[in-house]
């Protein structure tokens, strides 16, 4: 029988391929004993960190979202809903100040009740430490508690995206206990379903359930309404290979396991009673950042040679195989949705090696080698970048393969010393400025420019949905044209859920409130 979840018009229709039966309990990890309501959980790394500010990897997001609320998240359909907020703001009529009240009686992990002034505190750090938030901090005139539970943000001008902003759950605007709040992070203190208990590197984070959590009362919708810690446990489980995500899928070994192999889709479909495999078609896009800081890649020149030697179909094949699981196509959103756009798209999938050859000897290239940031931990980005360093080679540029560790990868990122190009992805969402990052000013590969600035500005302060929409393609049409990052194609996601797992539902973080065993 064909089972279908609905997350979003915009955004995904998951479908899980539902087979019937069932399986035992799966064997405890690492040998240690689990309750009988503990979620087993395999992901794809172990977490560079587990502050979920200081990290925009959907890792990081992924097991702190289940720590640590937003003041606003995004339902089902991904429009704003408040979380820690008690409704919507209130916007004074020139769209530069936002009224804030939190919800009473909301507990922190520590035994007290969240308060205005520790909202403030977090924001403050968010804006000092994440991407985003670096990049919200420029828009920011005042941030300020209005008494015990009300919070007010004066902007410079009109910025549309600052809700979504404030929802995101990578490098997230979390909000938590002020006396906690420390660079790094020794204490995390949330108000989220479920509490941090214990971290073992290579073995597991462990959260187990918040027994004074203060739930909302509406009903469950994606990322928000009422959530309830079903399981006793949540155990994310670091499994870098991904065969061995699949074998331990198959082996009853893992309730759930993320971003499986698509050539794995058939032998998951086959197991009947053992797992259930969820393919989420739109989930995301894969892209390419440029170093624009130093090296060889701070030449736009030279980007744009790499550009030109670029076949984005090729790599997709090599990313994804099968065509269930992709489209090569040069637009940032999908047809039919606002901010769908052609702006640039003469650039797009060109692989053109002799042209791209004429171009770099005409940006000066004298043969330096470009060195490419990737990773096994996510197949596809793997396969991917041999293939870019192979019509990179074609085209007469030296190629250079780093293949680290996913945490490794994003730590070395941010040394502009060390790379020129990485290879990562990102979940498709409404919103352009909630990714990829490099829209932002700080982010990794350090893109800004005037034209940059000018097109975000007119796209950010101009809060009608249908003006906006249009004001996208010139932003599109200068990631094209300054070659910032390249944005590869757009992809569907493979993971696999044990048929005793009851209540889950498919979505770009995986989550696990409202999510349980069958008895």
């Amino acid at each position: 029988m064909l089972q279908k979840f609905s997350l979003s018009r915009r955004h995904a229709v998951a479908l899980a391929l539902v087979i019937g039966g069932s399986v035992a309990l799966p064997m405890a990890a690492q040998g240690q004993a689990l309750s009988k309501s503990a979620l087993n959980l395999a992901m794809i790394a172990e977490p560079s960190t587990l502050d979920p500010m200081a990290s925009t990897a959907d890792l990081v997001g992924t097991i702190m979202q289940h720590v640590y609320e937003p003041l606003y998240t995004f339902d089902a359909n991904w429009k704003m809903i408040p979380m820690l907020a008690e409704s919507l703001p209130k916007v004074s009529a020139d769209g530069k100040k936002y009224s804030i009240t939190l919800r009473k009686g909301v507990m922190l992990h520590n035994g007290r009740e969240l308060n205005a002034d520790d909202v403030v505190a977090s924001l403050k750090r968010w804006m000092e430490v994440s991407p985003r938030g670096k990049a919200l901090s420029k828009e920011v005139v005042d941030l300020s508690a209005s008494g015990a539970s009300g919070i007010e943000i004066t902007l410079k001008a009109p910025y549309a995206p600052l809700l979504p902003q404030l929802a995101l759950p990578s490098g997230m605007a979390a909000i938590m206990a002020k006396e906690s709040i420390a660079t790094p992070l020794k204490e995390f203190v949330g108000t989220g379903p479920y509490k941090f208990k214990e971290r073992r590197p290579d073995q597991y984070v462990l959260l187990t359930r918040f027994d004074q959590y203060s739930a909302r009362k509406e009903a469950a919708s994606g990322y928000g309404g009422k959530k309830v810690a079903i399981a006793d446990e949540l155990r994310f489980i670091p499994v870098p290979n991904a065969n061995t995500r699949v074998e331990g899928s198959l082996a009853g070994q893992y309730h759930f396991a993320d971003l499986l192999p698509t050539e794995a889709l058939n032998r998951l479909e086959k197991a009947t009673g053992k797992t259930v495999p969820i393919l989420t078609p739109s989930f995301g896009f894969p892209y390419f950042v440029f170093n624009t800081k130093e090296g060889v890649m701070a030449s736009l020149p030279v980007r744009k040679a790499v550009q030109t030697s670029f076949g984005e179909g090729e790599m997709m094949a090599a990313g994804f195989g099968d065509t269930r699981f992709f489209t090569a196509e040069a637009n940032h959103f999908p047809k039919g949705t606002p901010f769908y756009s052609a702006a640039g798209s003469a650039f797009y999938n060109e692989r053109d090696a002799n042209k791209a050859k004429g171009q770099s000897a005409t940006a000066g290239y004298k043969g330096e080698t470009i060195r490419i940031l990737t990773s096994r931990q996510y197949d596809f980005h793997y396969n991917m970048a041999l293939i870019m360093a192979e019509q990179l080679k074609r085209a007469g540029f030296k190629a250079e393969l780093n293949v680290v560790d996913w945490a490794t990868l994003v730590q070395r990122r941010n040394d502009s010393k060390l790379w020129d190009i990485y290879i990562t992805h990102s979940g498709q969402f409404p919103e352009p400025m909630l990714s990829p990052p490099q829209l932002g000013e700080g982010a990794p590969g350090w893109w800004s420019s005037p034209a940059k600035q000018a097109t975000l500005a007119a796209l950010n302060q101009e809060t009608n949905p249908v003006k906006r929409g249009a004001l996208w393609g010139a932003v599109q049409q200068v990631v094209y044209d300054e070659v910032p990052y390249i944005n590869v194609g757009k992809f569907n996601s493979l993971s696999a859920k044990s048929p005793a797992l009851q209540g889950y539902t498919p979505s770009t973080w995986p989550f696990f409130w409202n999510t349980g065993l069958k008895n």
